[in-house]
């Protein structure tokens, strides 16, 4: 080893000193520098740190306004009475790409998945949509906001592009009572907006209305919606408020409310993951801490504290009606499904990086509830295609890639079916929507 070499590391190592299993900076610098999403850096993404900060034995740990609006600093005191802190900045998903650019950032927090261009601006950093990069912390759902008073009750998502285009003005056409529709949106920085703008208004050919109002901050957007009786906006799940959320529906799925269960399995036409994006080798130990807090035990029950929808798994009934299959029927009236879909890369047969952390979660589950003997049924599903028998055997395929995972733990199965394209959760007539549809459920006897 070169002089310089050992000379640098002798000082890399001197500028820390360790609290609990982690190292402080000791020229008071930010210990880790996460930038990006106001819907997670405004609660969720503070509260995760304070999480951590807690389980590393740190006390007095308290928010300090940082040097912008929606910046904060979460300091903390070590045993040896040292101070610590972590910088979060809620500007915008966009903007937490382009702090890791910078190199301004730790962490990128993003209400999207990474666009494809920042994926290659970022490829010095690494492959940013390998598992190693890309962390779902997260479920979300975008919800459709009202005031409390009025009496419209479900939308539909090409009704919903319309509103927000200026196309439906009047909320007469709605079946509401009659008046302009007044229009709330998030600011261009926002995931929030680039969830709804792609899932809403692109789907459907659409383009916001220029008179929409413009908000960066999630809780004023809703504060507002909720004081004006024309009123109409898309916000994160757990900033409805005072604000009524409608139903909504996509294609041919039945509305569903923005509820826990139908955003946990991702059913929700308008649900969404919640991301933290690293280098694809981290090197920031109290990045990697968090990571890896945020995917525990302790971690998702912060995220479900703060109104998010956890990835632990449950199991729920389900109530059969007509509209299902028959197999399905008997399914929902003898057995309960898990809280979880696997859903796959695009494009593949793979399963994508939430389904392989949901392999553990399902698997962890299993063995605390003593089902791993023919206690689990894999249900899978698809889009239509010209041949419906196609159709049902590639919605089998999807179930039998989950079982291999499944089986390698030691699952054994009670059945693997296939149901083709029913029972859609969105429409099939966007990529979007195809995917969302290709799924595997999880129930369990």
């Amino acid at each position: 080893m070169s002089r310089a070499l050992l000379l640098g590391l002798i000082c890399s190592a001197l500028s820390w000193s360790a609290s609990a299993a982690l190292p402080i900076p000791a020229d008071g610098a930010s210990a880790l520098r996460i930038q990006g999403s106001n819907t997670i850096g405004a609660k969720l993404g503070p509260a995760l740190v304070r999480g951590l900060l807690e389980e590393q034995g740190f006390s007095a740990i308290h928010s300090q306004a940082g040097a912008a609006e929606n910046e904060q600093r979460i300091v903390g005191k070590s045993a040896e009475g040292r101070s610590l802190s972590i910088e979060v900045a809620a500007h915008g998903s966009g903007t937490g790409f382009a702090a890791l650019q910078a190199g301004s950032a730790d962490l990128a927090a993003s209400s999207r998945p990474i666009k494809d261009g920042e994926a290659q601006a970022l490829a010095a950093l690494g492959d940013m949509k390998s598992r190693a990069a890309e962390q779902i912390i997260a479920i979300d759902g975008l919800a459709i906001i009202i005031h409390p008073s009025n009496p419209v009750a479900a939308l539909r998502t090409d009704q919903l592009a319309r509103i927000f285009a200026g196309e439906l003005q009047d909320w007469a056409e709605l079946g509401g009572r009659p008046g302009p529709i007044n229009l709330y949106a998030r600011d261009d920085n926002s995931g929030t907006y680039d969830t709804f703008k792609e899932l809403v208004l692109s789907a459907n050919g659409r383009s916001l209305a220029a008179g929409a109002r413009r908000f960066e901050s999630s809780d004023r957007l809703s504060d507002l919606v909720s004081q004006d009786p024309q009123g109409i906006g898309f916000i994160g799940l757990p900033y409805i408020r005072q604000a009524k959320a409608v139903a909504i529906a996509a294609g041919d799925s039945r509305p569903m409310p923005p509820s826990v269960t139908l955003i946990a399995t991702e059913d929700y036409p308008l649900s969404r993951r919640l991301f933290l994006y690293n280098q694809q080798e981290l090197k920031n130990p109290w990045a990697q801490a968090l990571v890896r807090f945020a995917h525990s035990p302790r971690g998702q029950a912060i995220v479900a504290q703060n109104g998010f929808i956890a990835q632990t798994v449950q199991a729920v009934s389900v109530t059969p009606d007509g509209a299902m299959p028959t197999a399905y029927q008997t399914l929902a009236r003898e057995a309960q499904r898990l809280s979880v879909n696997f859903r796959f890369q695009e494009g593949s047969a793979s399963l994508d990086n939430k389904a392989l952390r949901d392999i553990e979660r399902v698997l962890s589950f299993l063995q605390a509830h003593d089902k791993l003997r023919h206690k689990v049924v894999l249900v899978g599903f698809g889009d239509p295609k010209a041949d419906p028998a196609r159709a049902q055997l590639l919605s089998k395929l999807r179930a039998m890639a989950v079982r291999r995972e499944l089986a390698r733990q030691g699952v054994m199965f009670r059945a693997i079916t296939g149901l083709g394209d029913e029972l859609p959760v969105a429409a099939n007539d966007g990529d979007e929507g195809r995917i969302k549809n290709r799924r595997v459920e999880v129930w369990v006897y």
